[in-house]
């Protein structure tokens, strides 16, 4: 199955588990794209003791997942893309939503 994930959220939490999620989901053999739109393009700068956000995204990306970030929500936080989330555009997300089997968001 190919599953979307839009992810928009910038609660540790929430984005260690919709990666955790995303990261599992490829080892049970579905591809997954991740889309990070709105507060979700903060999602390297989560880390808490608690939840290594930036490392459960390593792992999704090893494991073969594919990340995509929003250019616009980027610039309106005075950030640029990153080799883990590079920069993207709205057409990549709606390519992720049509070619994708289900499509959850976080």
């Amino acid at each position: 199955m190919k599953i979307g994930i839009i992810l928009y959220s910038n609660e540790p939490e929430t984005v260690w588990n919709a990666f955790r999620f995303a990261t599992f989901s490829i080892k049970q053999g579905h591809a997954v794209k991740v889309f990070l739109t709105g507060r979700g393009v903060e999602a390297e700068s989560l880390d808490t003791e608690q939840f290594k956000v930036v490392e459960m995204m390593q792992a999704y990306v090893e494991a073969g997942g594919q990340i995509f970030t929003c250019g616009t929500c980027l610039k309106l936080r005075s950030k640029d893309g990153t080799a883990l989330c590079p920069l993207s555009n709205m057409k990549t997300m709606l390519d992720i939503i049509t070619e994708s089997d289900k499509v959850l968001t976080f």
